[in-house]
């Protein structure tokens, strides 16, 4: 799937397919995560390991106040104390499939919203 780029400074998803998600200025595998001027790597491979321990030297990296997590090509949801415990930190979170999750995350970066996507 492509996608437009928007602003070159910001990390706006160009294009995504089974295994890599491409940028502007980079490729990265999945899992990764990805905010507005941060991106990486990751070990986090399924929902069962988010906690706070795991997102906070992500969410850290950047101010992010919104989690959208894309859970491959069907929707998987967090268990409610997984929801609670994010919440908590300050942050709400959505869970979808890959694509709704790259276009959802896009779409708030368009709108200078401050965003986070993980996609395991």
């Amino acid at each position: 799937m492509e996608f437009n780029q928007q602003e070159s400074e910001i990390n706006s998803i160009v294009s995504v397919d089974n295994a890599q998600i491409k940028l502007a200025h980079t490729c990265l595998k999945t899992p990764c995560f990805i905010s507005p001027r941060y991106f990486t790597e990751t070990e986090i491979t399924n929902l069962d390991q988010l906690d706070k321990a795991t997102l906070f030297p992500l969410i850290s990296q950047d101010d992010v106040d919104i989690l959208i997590i894309g859970t491959g090509k069907t929707t998987q949801f967090l268990h409610p104390k997984q929801q609670i415990e994010i919440q908590q930190m300050g942050i709400g979170v959505e869970s979808m499939n890959h694509e709704s999750a790259c276009r959802s995350f896009n779409l708030l970066l368009s709108d200078i919203r401050r965003v986070g996507l993980l996609l395991l």
